[in-house]
């Protein structure tokens, strides 16, 4: 991680524990918002304007919270406006690379080794880990925002008046249902997966494993009814924090993350909905399974060998 602009050791994928061995995730420091004027948004300060060929996004396909923002931009049509660079899947001793894999590019905007140098650059003083997904600024050479809750929902928006497509991720009449199921699936399942697999104590697994378990079949009784999506026929913010998961659940969590009780395959209403999302157009040019799992199987502290599973394959 960085120290006051320094990368100190190696890369560790638990960022921080409680005294009870439980996975703590670390706060996002870069909260500026893209907006049709430029003025503030919820957070940070102002000066970011929405404009075609001003913003790039780096991303890894091994991160859900990266593929995020790259489902908002494929169903948005935002792929004129914002590019993109894809990282190394592997996690090295000094966290994200870029180059060096199949399906990943190197840094040809900034000409960056790793994803750290961008953010000592943001801040040369920055304390923290270097995480995906970045919106990055060419204009003022700086990091608009790392989190990727933000993210997403200032694609859905920001750039309306410049291409208006895809449907409203976030609209007005269900913000407050969107808000409050946001918070119930990741605290209990888009974190609580990371929580099993990072958990050091039997405790605080068996706590995450219960969690996880009890937010698949809630989902898999809501879907249950036929509903096209969490909220009927309108496809949401939500329904994209609950694919990323589910897309990666097979590959990577059932097995490595040591959430086993059944696999997705095994929850007929919740996988059926998982395709269906993957089907819609765009979506599976932000799903690489080949970087999923050589992503999470590259991590030493869950998988000292390094042995890549050959499957799933999709």
């Amino acid at each position: 991680m960085l120290v006051n602009g320094v990368w100190q050791e190696n890369w560790q994928p638990v960022q921080a524990k409680d005294e009870e061995g439980r996975f703590i995730r670390q706060t996002s420091p870069f909260r500026n918002w893209i907006t049709p004027n430029g003025k503030p948004g919820p957070t940070g300060t102002g000066g970011f304007k929405a404009e075609g060929g001003r913003y790039h996004l780096y991303v890894a396909y091994i991160c859900p919270w990266a593929s995020r923002a790259l489902m908002a931009r494929e169903l948005k049509g935002l792929k004129c406006l914002i590019d993109v660079t894809v990282v190394n899947p592997r996690l090295t001793d000094q966290g994200w690379q870029f180059g060096g894999h199949p399906g990943a590019d190197d840094d040809t905007l900034n000409g960056a080794r790793f994803m750290h140098e961008l953010y000592t650059r943001a801040d040369p003083h920055i304390s923290g880990r270097a995480t995906v997904p970045v919106l990055w600024d060419k204009h003022t050479q700086t990091i608009v925002n790392n989190e990727s809750a933000d993210i997403l929902r200032m694609l859905n928006s920001a750039f309306a008046e410049i291409v208006d497509e895809g449907p409203d991720l976030y609209p007005e009449s269900l913000a407050g249902d969107i808000d409050r199921l946001n918070e119930y699936l990741y605290t209990e399942l888009n974190n609580g997966v990371y929580q099993a697999g990072f958990a050091s104590s039997q405790t605080a697994y068996d706590e995450a494993y219960a969690k996880v378990f009890a937010a698949l079949d809630k989902m898999e009784s809501r879907l249950s009814d036929q509903r096209t999506y969490l909220f009927g026929d309108a496809l949401t913010e939500t329904d994209i924090r609950l694919f990323v998961t589910l897309v990666r659940f097979d590959a990577a969590y059932h097995g490595l993350f040591k959430c086993n009780r059944n696999t997705l395959q095994a929850m007929p209403f919740l996988h059926d909905y998982m395709r269906r999302i993957l089907t819609l157009e765009g979506i599976a040019n932000t799903v690489n399974i080949d970087h999923i799992k050589t992503g999470y199987y590259s991590i030493k502290a869950l998988n000292p060998s390094g042995i890549v599973p050959a499957g799933p394959d999709k």
